[in-house]
């Protein structure tokens, strides 16, 4: 995070508003990855409006002159080749490592002992928390 609030990239999981929340708290070279549309789908119950409303808004982000970047990934995509696990495997390797060198520092809404599991989840299926929620064994 710099002086200024922004960041450097934002992993959303979201979509709808909070996509755009996120690609607003980016600093110029900044990038965006959604990788999900939750919050999309419990709006309509439908799959692919939202997702079209997101690649939508990374096609029109991505060509305005901001000097920020917005991503779809899907983590899905040849899930069934035998090359996926082990490039998903590779992918989680460097994330942790990003995160155990202070490259990256996940925002964490709350903590839970594994033992209020039930106050964690009502907590993450809300939404209004903002950053992940946490079990500790």
């Amino acid at each position: 995070q710099s002086k200024n609030g922004q960041v450097d990239a934002v992993f959303d999981h979201l979509g709808g508003a909070s996509f755009r929340r996120s690609f607003n708290m980016l600093a110029k070279g900044g990038v965006l990855v959604c990788y999900a549309i939750a919050s999309g789908l419990k709006d309509t119950g439908n799959t692919l409006l939202p997702f079209i409303k997101a690649l939508i808004q990374i096609g029109w982000w991505t060509v305005m002159p901001n000097g920020r970047n917005a991503y779809f990934y899907n983590i899905w995509e040849g899930k069934g080749s035998k090359n996926f696990q082990v490039q998903l495997k590779e992918s989680f390797v460097e994330l942790t490592s990003l995160i155990e060198r202070g490259v990256l520092k996940p925002q964490i809404a709350a903590r839970f002992p594994l033992t209020e599991i039930i106050a964690a989840m009502k907590l993450a299926e809300s939404r209004t928390a903002y950053g992940k929620v946490v079990l500790l064994p």
